[in-house]
């Protein structure tokens, strides 16, 4: 039995192709909103990092009614590092809309999680979004993912999907790219998206008889109530205060009871109590302490797991220790190792990418699935009052079939047609293998398997290379045999002789050595880093050297002193600056490069030592 007053869907689509803006229109035009409501833009990317960035992080639910029919939503992060999140949220829904932008097609995220849900054997709804675009090309478009639908073995019924030409931003859809072309297009809405999803997906099946059962695909947290699974119920109706067994498909020897204490359902942007939910819908309980994603919720007297998609393994590790820097605790509220610990510890209970070990009473090694996955968690972390320091990011290996083998990233690039000799140069000494190349009006799309180590520090390059009108994707392919080293970062430091405040006069005596990243007035500590060297040694100098002042000179005579501006570096740039020596100091006011050894004497011992 199927019931025909509900949909669920998941949008699924390449990073900033539009799925967040869509999801705005589908709330304003179901009715979610009052007429005079003034309405945040993208009102699904709730966490600051996400309004900043303009990612999706987390992936969020929401429902709209259309027609009597109440449609659950979910809104899925585009980035490749947050794939984590993709691959489980797929299992709570009957459909999916896959958006592609209408310039750009399907990139390396479209592909993988379409690939994803063409295996759980998901109806799919091709939705074309920003064909209002001056240079949109929708037909090609179209074309090119059809073409991915058959390249990654779609069924008849899958490359027979329904598509939809739409513009999330002003709220239009169309059967037909042209229907954007008429002079007034004051008619034009959402209805015909919301149609297609009413006459194409399937309602889920609804067998309310059997006893309850619900692969927990989520968790959220909240201070009142603690941890909250989220789910779809599979079979079965579920009660609050209802008596529960928890049981895991991959160790069916640990179950646990439980009791469902709250019970909640997603309505429009909020969760709405009920006392049951039946088979089908997507509900939220709290009550399971221990409840962790991928365990299934089943009656007592049927404890029967449902299997979970597998995950994809971390391929970045980083080293996270408690800072010990001649600065440490000035800024931060939370800088203990039990305060990491318990930081960390929270991560995994709903992050399932992420691997933490201790390594030893002060440091954890911290796994995930790119930069940006684990350089999200640090920021949020420092905004939330922890102090800490990180080491370089490293790829992680295995051995497969007693070979060696390395991560390996698919790697899309759309340049000028003017850089893409500076990117192929650059691409070469990192073990890029082209795959192909493909001309799109003044642009070229490259598409190269590269290991992951060699992107590491390379985004800065790339956007230098390419004036900053580059775009790179990548996401994770496979493992292979070791590609054979790759060079690391040319230029040495400039590090910092003595403690105390960096001054004009030592900062320009220091600038012709290199490109300094502090500014005047800035504290220092001996063996911070204060600058890049184009020679390959590292350097120590003096930034807080004043001028010597006599009683014939003053502080201020002689020449003006022009300082150039000093560079400024993002988080990830710190990271991809990291050599192995070296360490970023993470505070919730600053970020601090500096050598694991302080002190410079016994840094060129350990030095001695290693040649």
């Amino acid at each position: 039995m199927r019931d025909e007053s509900l949909r669920n869907i998941a949008i699924i689509a390449h990073v900033d192709h539009g799925k967040t803006t869509l999801v705005d229109q589908l709330l304003k035009q179901s009715g979610v909103y009052r007429e005079n409501q003034e309405v945040t833009e993208r009102v699904m990317d709730s966490n600051d990092l996400e309004r900043e960035r303009g990612i999706t992080i987390l992936a969020k639910n929401t429902s709209v009614r259309y027609k009597n029919v109440k449609i659950n939503i979910v809104d899925t992060p585009g980035h490749a590092d947050f794939g984590g999140e993709v691959e489980r949220i797929l299992k709570m829904v009957d459909g999916v809309l896959l958006l592609v932008d209408a310039f750009e097609g399907p990139m390396p995220q479209t592909r993988f999680v379409l690939q994803r849900a063409l295996e759980l054997n998901h109806k799919v709804i091709l939705v074309v979004n920003k064909v209002d675009r001056p240079e949109q090309r929708a037909e090609e478009v179209t074309d090119e993912t059809l073409e991915l639908l058959l390249d990654l073995n779609a069924t008849d019924e899958q490359l027979d999907s329904p598509i939809i030409y739409c513009s999330a931003k002003k709220g239009w859809a169309a059967y037909d790219p042209e229907d954007f072309l008429q002079e007034d297009l004051s008619g034009m809405d959402m209805r015909p998206l919301f149609d297609t999803i009413l006459n194409y997906i399937d309602p889920p099946e609804a067998d309310r008889e059997s006893p309850v059962q619900i692969l927990v695909s989520s968790i959220d947290y909240n201070d009142y109530v603690g941890r909250m699974a989220v789910g779809k119920i599979q079979r079965g109706v579920l009660r609050q205060g209802q008596e529960v067994t928890v049981c895991d498909y991959h160790h069916p020897e640990t179950m646990y009871k439980g009791k469902v204490s709250n019970l909640y359902q997603f309505e429009d942007l909020g969760k709405e109590a009920v006392d049951s939910a039946s088979a089908g819908n997507i509900v939220c309980f709290s009550g399971i302490d221990r409840i962790t994603i991928g365990e299934t919720v089943c009656a007592p007297e049927a404890p029967e797991p449902l299997p979970f998609v597998k995950i994809s393994p971390p391929t970045i590790e980083m080293v996270f220790c408690v800072n010990d820097s001649p600065f440490a605790g000035r800024e931060g509220t939370y800088v203990t190792s039990r305060n990491l610990r318990d930081r960390l510890e929270r991560e995994l209970l709903k992050d399932v990418s992420l691997k933490v070990r201790e390594l030893n009473t002060d440091s954890f090694a911290v796994a995930g699935r790119g930069e940006m996955h684990l350089s999200i968690l640090i920021e949020t972390m420092r905004r939330e009052g922890y102090e800490f320091a990180v080491g370089t990011p490293r790829v992680l290996y295995r051995e497969i079939d007693g070979k060696k083998c390395e991560p390996i990233e698919r790697v899309v690039i759309d340049v000028p047609q003017e850089s893409v000799g500076a990117v192929m140069e650059k691409m070469g000494p990192r073990k890029g293998e082209l795959r192909s190349m493909t001309p799109i009006g003044s642009r070229t799309r490259l598409e190269l398997l590269v290991p992951a180590r060699g992107l590491l520090g390379y985004k800065n390059e790339f956007l230098t290379d390419t004036r900053g009108e580059g775009i790179m994707t990548s996401v994770f392919e496979d493992y292979q045999p070791y590609k054979g080293s790759i060079p690391a970062r040319t230029g040495g430091s400039l590090i910092a002789f003595e403690t105390g405040e960096a001054v004009g006069y030592g900062l320009w005596n220091a600038q012709d050595r290199g490109t300094m990243f502090i500014e005047p007035q800035t504290s220092v500590y001996a063996g911070m880093i204060v600058g890049v060297s184009p020679k390959s040694e590292d350097i120590v100098v003096n930034v807080c050297k004043k001028k010597h002042v006599t009683n014939t000179r003053a502080a201020g005579s002689d020449e003006a002193l022009r300082l150039t501006p000093a560079k400024k570096m993002s988080l990830e740039q710190c990271l991809e600056f990291l050599k192995d020596d070296e360490l970023l100091e993470v505070t919730p006011k600053s970020t601090r490069l500096r050598k694991r050894i302080l002190d410079h004497e016994q840094r060129m011992k350990q030095r001695a030592r290693q040649k």
